[in-house]
């Protein structure tokens, strides 16, 4: 059971670490502009990009909430309860066993699901800020 929660640990910490990767980039004037005229072209690079890639970065960076399939937990009880009628006429000891089984389950999936969730959100920004990057560097700015 410990293991399985270090398990959704690391893939939590892992797919976190894979949505900074994906960082709005930094623009300097390399033709002289001045701060208004920077924040202008910020202002409008951004809502290019935003309108180019129909990516929004506030809604690709929000938070992942859990989804998809539930109930592992209940199925495991029901398959346990079978085979611990089957195999030991105990199908109360099964069901507890199999409802363990499946909780684990439930967080593996979960953790898995969470991964992949911000792995596309990750993507998805750094596509729309390579994008912004490149409108910038059109205007004249130097973008790291």
């Amino acid at each position: 059971m410990r293991k399985s929660m270090h398990i959704a640990i690391v893939f939590t910490l892992l797919g976190m670490s894979a949505t900074a990767w994906a960082q709005k980039p930094s623009a300097y004037p390399a033709k002289g502009q001045s701060a208004k005229q920077q924040s202008t072209d910020n202002s409008q690079c951004l809502a290019w990009a935003k309108q180019d890639t129909g990516i929004d970065p506030a809604a690709a960076s929000a938070p992942v909430a859990p989804t998809g399939p539930q109930g592992e937990r209940v199925r495991g009880a029901a398959r346990g309860a079978v085979l611990g009628e089957v195999i030991s006429d105990d199908a109360g000891k099964g069901a507890a066993i199999g409802a363990l089984a499946g909780g684990r389950r439930a967080r593996i999936n979960q953790a898995n699901r969470t991964q992949q969730t911000q792995a596309q959100q990750s993507q998805q920004l750094g596509t729309y800020y390579r994008a912004y990057g490149a409108c910038m560097q059109g205007r004249g700015y130097s973008v790291n």
